[in-house]
């Protein structure tokens, strides 16, 4: 299993990132994304950070931990500006907090993501056709999530990614322990979703992809 979105005492989480790569490994995660909240106020911090321990990491705990951010509650006309800021400090992968529907997150931030043509927008809600077909378009991949409430408009997001051709992954927008489901569980919830098992396996080999291109550069 592959992880894209998770979250450490950097910004919201509960683990400093040694123990959350630990506990991913041991609930049988080879890779994972740590993608801290971020903004302007706190970019320079998270990224050198989260840079030392994927680097310094990943050998000795046998697993890929990839340095990222979770660009979030961000306004829509600076995304494109601190998504490129993000990359220059060296982030590897870099998310954007999409319009959940739990969540009052700007109108627009959607597409915004979208066209600054970052990584993945995480859980998009009620994501348009037009965003859709952008993201297919821009290689962005929306994310079908295991996390309670975000999880809301899987089955949306499925279909949309369908109608328009665009790539999903699977994550679990991890803030703790508890939320680094299982195989079984994880399994379960993108299946009740809609997603088909091919999709599922599609969807891992798309994560994958991300993190293949964190580890050549």
């Amino acid at each position: 299993m592959i992880d894209l979105h998770t979250h450490t005492v950097f910004s919201d989480g509960e683990l400093i990132p040694a123990e959350l790569a630990r506990r991913a490994k041991v609930a049988g995660y080879r890779a994972i994304a740590i993608t801290d909240h971020a903004d302007a106020s706190n970019l320079d911090l998270i990224v050198p950070h989260l840079l030392a321990v994927a680097r310094e990491y990943s050998i000795f705990m046998d697993m890929h931990i990839v340095a990222g951010v979770e660009l979030t509650h961000v306004p829509p006309g600076l995304i494109a500006r601190e998504a490129e800021r993000a990359r220059s400090l060296g982030a590897d992968i870099v998310l954007v907090h999409g319009e959940t529907i739990v969540e009052p997150v700007e109108r627009g931030t959607n597409l915004a993501a979208m066209e600054a043509g970052v990584d993945v927008l995480a859980h998009p809600g009620l994501i348009t056709d037009q965003d859709a077909m952008l993201a297919a378009e821009k290689n962005v991949a929306l994310e079908i999530t295991t996390r309670a409430g975000h999880s809301y408009t899987n089955n949306h997001v499925l279909a949309m990614a369908r109608r328009h051709g665009a790539r999903l992954v699977i994550n679990n927008d991890a803030h703790g322990p508890r939320d680094l489901v299982g195989a079984e569980l994880r399994r379960k919830i993108v299946l009740g979703a809609g997603m088909t098992e091919d999709e599922y396996l599609l969807a891992d080999m798309h994560a994958w992809a991300l993190v293949s291109r964190s580890l050549s550069q």
